[in-house]
Order: C-alpha cells, then structure tokens, then sequence
C-alpha cells in the first residue's frame, strides 16, 4: 500500500502552544505527532509514504534525515499554496500505485486499511472516505451514508448529538484528479462534486480518532498518546 500525508498545515489555531514547527511535528508524548502516523503506517503494511510539505518544510526533512524511517519516504514541497486538493494532485506524481490513500498530519485515525482497500476495490469507486461516530460534537460536518454504504450527502459544521464525521483519511484513484487545476479544493471541488453522481463511498471504523488542530485536542493527545490509547481500534 502507498499514501500521501498531508502535512504542510502551520498550525494557526496552535500558535498559543506550538509555535516553532509544523503542526504536524508539533511535540507529543516526546516525539513529533507525525512520528506516530509513520509507525502507525508502517505496522499497518505500507510501503512507500510521500510527505507533501510546504510551512518549514525543512524542520520535517532534517527530523527525517536524523531519525531515518524503516520504510520508503518521499518528500515533495508546494512552492505556493496548492490548497488540499492541488498538494494530492502534486503528490500523486510521485505515486506508482493506481488507489493511493491521503491522510492529513494533524490527525490520528486507527483504522483497518486494507479492509478499507477491499471496499474500494469491490466497489470499484472513485474515492472511499474513512468515517467516525461521534456524540455530541459541533466541530465537524456530518457526512450522510445509505444502507449500501455510499455516501449520499455533506452536511455543513453544527451542533449535532450523534453522527458520521469525514475522518480525514482517503482512498483515492490516482487518475480521478488529472482533470483538476493545478490549485483546488478536495474536499468542495471534489468530494462534493462527485458525491451527486453516487461514486463516493464510507468506510466506518471505530478505531481511536484525534484531531490535534486546537489546543483542547492537542492537550488531550499528550494524554492518549501516553497511555496507548491512540493504538484500540
């Protein structure tokens, strides 16, 4: 398996707390949050990890070069701000595999990849978003699922009691984005886009699920990542 991470965010909402480093090398536990989403990777059976970088790109690549990973890592820095869906689209050529999964380096998503693989495959769609329940959240948009398990509608961020979020972890096919600009956005160019032709399907997991974007959740993650907790899936 092969992924794109994206991980040139600055970190913004973090400032108050980290404001030396990329987010997704903000301290955690110890070590940099972006260690824990390469081992987790690795254990999972992925071969080759492309970092798609931008914000001090260089912090990330002198880590690396210190603290070498036991598994295939290929940098590719924005020279300009891409938005999410452009820094895939770059990433991809770097890419040999046709399904490439994307993850973004601020969260944290235990989940069964190649389950996930075989969902995409089997339903032979364009791109497989992985997705988690929530209670009592009004940070994320809630996502919309038939019983066959596609995805049927976004719903904008509001106060809701119970309900699928975007995880923030992707399978996407590689040749779905070649006809896309070179700056766009996944997420409102794409995924909104295609999920009115009935090509995009979720894939529920109830795996440990953190978003280190704001100071609440990130003081949270020192915790989990202490303990463990970041490994139940």
């Amino acid at each position: 398996m092969e992924c794109v991470i994206l991980a040139g965010g600055t970190g913004s909402r973090l400032q108050s707390v980290v404001s030396d480093v990329p987010k997704c090398m903000a301290p955690v536990a110890g070590k940099p949050f972006l260690y824990y989403l390469i081992s987790s990777l690795k254990e999972a059976g992925f071969k080759h990890i492309i970092l798609s970088l931008g914000y001090k790109h260089e912090v990330v690549e002198a880590w690396f070069a210190a603290n070498p990973a036991a598994v295939n890592i290929s940098f590719i820095t924005e020279n300009e701000p891409l938005g999410t869906g452009g820094a895939v689209k770059y990433a991809l050529t770097k890419a040999t595999q046709e399904d490439v999964f994307v993850l973004n380096g601020d969260s944290f998503f235990h989940i069964d990849y190649a389950g996930m693989l075989r969902m995409h495959k089997e339903k032979e769609t364009t791109a497989t978003l992985a997705l988690k329940e929530m209670k009592n959240f009004d940070r994320y948009g809630v996502v919309g699922i038939n019983a066959d398990g596609y995805i049927t509608h976004f719903s904008e961020k509001r106060f809701c009691r119970s309900g699928l979020i975007n995880g923030g972890t992707y399978l996407i096919a590689k040749e779905s984005l070649a006809g896309f600009p070179d700056k766009f956005s996944l997420e409102k160019d794409f995924f909104e886009k295609e999920v009115s032709s009935g090509s995009l399907v979720g894939f529920e997991s109830k795996g440990y699920f953190i978003d280190i974007g704001i100071p609440e959740d990130y003081r949270q993650a020192q915790i989990d990542f202490k303990n463990g907790a970041y490994q139940k899936i």
